[in-house]
């Protein structure tokens, strides 16, 4: 029987508290190796780190590279890591065979001996070195062009997942929680309000990511006075959203139905569409405002208060409106250049562009899903974005009571 393969692995932080160390030790058994704990030193404060040293054995090359693939987003890194290593793209949108498919954890990479962070952090994405070889950032398949340098395999990498810096960052308190119906929403209400206030003290942006149902259920105003009043700093939404909050400012209706009375009008059916044709034959929805033909809603308080929004098109748009961005990886980059500076994402009745927002964000950016459907916020979180936590709400409520409790203010 030919001698095992044997590679140390290293992991430093909260690891134990935080539960990544018995995940690791369970990936390395689960896929049929061993492990030998050479090395664990405790801290003995709640704020001191922890390092352990695990010896990692396995019968075939195939085994171990199995084993280390599964730890590694763990934080699990080689004791004597060496430089990253890069192959040169040789066709452009595509990346070289073997490249390093990054996570939205904080990663680093290894650059002349030197750990450096990676820039524009986003899960699914590559990672290119710049030519100086000082720098390096995550980087959309679309977006490669033939020789840059793309990094390969995971030797010189290492991330930092959310749990291994649970005290080097202040949490809010609330996102240790998962989407729950039972969960008082009160209190998770005022945990939400109280985090927006922070991230605008912290002179960081809050990201709002909306859908259609905020507006037909009656939350267009409540929203339109979050923009006004400095609590939502960008906004992404669809042609749907906007189309609708106009809709409400030109005929008080929603798809046709009164928001005062809850009941169709007449010829409501045609609002929407004559709502696009208008603003198309004006220019848009900024030359709207600008003519005053826009006088309220959400998109007027964007267009006035200077607050970028990005529409992203969909193969079911009327239309669409003119700002609507109907080229998928034009609206993807787009809503990229926005991303920087969020220190906080609350999405609001919509399933696709909340997951869509949520594969953008890197995992420090806390986010606040909430639908009347936990599937919701259940399918953001499968599709990566775990730092989510959920309400299971209609938009209306929700939005009331979040109005009301940044309308109270109090201490950040």
């Amino acid at each position: 029987m030919s001698a095992p393969l044997v590679e140390h692995v290293e992991m430093t932080g909260h690891i134990v508290d935080s539960l990544l160390l018995p995940k690791v030790l369970d990936a390395i058994l689960s896929r049929g190796g061993r492990y030998h704990i050479e090395t664990l030193r405790l801290g003995q404060r709640q704020d001191d780190p922890s390092f352990v040293r695990i010896e990692v054995r396995a019968d075939t090359a195939e085994q171990l590279e199995a084993i280390l693939a599964e730890v590694h987003p763990h934080g699990a890194v080689p004791a004597h890591p060496s430089d990253c290593r890069t192959v040169a793209a040789d066709i452009a949108g595509a990346f070289p065979d073997g490249f390093y498919c990054s996570t939205n954890f904080r990663t680093q990479v290894k650059l002349a001996g030197e750990w450096v962070d990676v820039e524009d952090q986003e899960m699914d994405c590559g990672i290119v070195i710049d030519a100086e070889g000082g720098a390096a950032r995550c980087v959309p398949m679309t977006a490669v062009k033939v020789g840059d340098r793309i990094l390969v395999g995971r030797a010189g990498t290492r991330v930092f997942p959310p749990e291994a810096e649970m005290r080097r960052h202040e949490l809010f308190e609330f996102m240790a929680s998962p989407v729950s119906s039972e969960r008082p929403k009160a209190v998770s209400v005022r945990e939400i309000a109280h985090a927006m206030r922070k991230t605008r003290a912290a002179g960081e942006k809050v990201l709002a990511v909306l859908g259609p149902a905020v507006v037909h259920t009656g939350g267009g105003e409540l929203v339109a006075k979050m923009v006004r009043d400095g609590f939502i700093n960008v906004l992404f939404a669809g042609n749907a959203l906007a189309t609708h909050d106009i809709e409400q400012a030109f005929y008080g209706t929603s798809l046709g139905v009164s928001l005062d009375k809850g009941l169709p009008t007449d010829e409501g059916h045609e609002h929407h569409l004559r709502t696009i044709n208008t603003i198309r034959r004006i220019g848009g929805i900024g030359r709207a405002v600008e003519t005053g033909r826009l006088t309220a809603g959400i998109m007027y308080e964007c267009v006035t208060r200077v607050v970028p929004f990005v529409l992203a098109g969909s193969i079911r748009d009327d239309g669409p409106l003119p700002e609507v961005v109907t080229d998928t990886l034009v609206a993807q980059d787009v809503m990229r250049r926005l991303v920087p500076g969020v220190g906080f994402c609350l999405m609001v009745a919509t399933t696709l562009h909340s997951i869509a927002v949520g594969n953008l964000l890197p995992a420090w950016v806390k986010v606040a899903c909430v639908d009347i459907s936990p599937a919701t916020v259940t399918k953001l979180m499968d599709r990566g974005t775990t730092q989510t936590v959920g309400i299971v709400s209609d938009a209306e409520p929700f939005l009331r009571s979040l109005a009301a409790e940044l309308e109270k203010g109090g201490p950040v």
